[in-house]
């Protein structure tokens, strides 16, 4: 199995990301690495840019492709069976709700489902519960599209906010294999 992994701009969970990439890799899948222009060009706090692009490749074998004429052959050499975005950040899950393609990670999604494959969203946004609730649930209603069980984080201090269980993706990615949401998806 192939699957493209596509990394978006929601670098406080990476340390939770990266580990997941390196567990599906360990189950002899072969990983592509997908990076948003965000996450390619910026150093934050939790991670540099230079950082993240050769632990990726130590980890995938690859160098993370960041642009759409990088990606745009993954829907017609059909190169990924699946793809996972983590973390989805709002701003990808309402660009993709709306059909919008304008990052490598969207046109990585749009190009696995043309072929029929499955996307597993495992999201990571602030605002999960106030403008993107609706982004979720359109995104819910659409075929080949599964998300990692996801809840509040801090409900406390930030209502509106979702993450997902990033430990859960291998285990979404194979009930998506079979057509299937893992469940349960709302998790505390």
């Amino acid at each position: 199995m192939n699957i493209a992994f596509a990394m978006t701009g929601s670098f406080c969970v990476m340390d939770q990301v990266i580990p997941q990439m390196e567990r599906l890799v360990e189950k002899t899948i072969t990983v592509l690495p997908i990076f948003t222009d965000a996450v390619y060009n910026t150093d934050t706090r939790f991670i540099s840019s230079r950082d993240l692009i050769d632990r990726v490749r130590d980890i995938t074998g690859f160098l993370p492709l960041h642009t759409i004429k990088e990606v745009e052959p993954i829907g017609p050499k059909k190169l990924a069976d699946m793809a996972v975005v983590a973390p989805c950040t709002g701003n990808t899950l309402a660009k993709m709700a709306s059909g919008i393609v304008d990052s490598a990670v969207l046109m990585t999604a749009k190009a696995v489902l043309r072929n029929s494959g499955k996307v597993i969203l495992a999201i990571s946004t602030n605002d999960g519960l106030g403008n993107n609730a609706e982004n979720i649930g359109r995104l819910l209603n659409c075929k080949n599209v599964y998300f990692v069980p996801f809840g509040q984080d801090s409900p406390e201090v930030k209502p509106n906010s979702l993450v997902a269980n990033m430990d859960l993706i291998y285990e979404t990615c194979a009930m998506a294999a079979e057509g299937k949401q893992l469940q349960p998806l709302l998790i505390t």
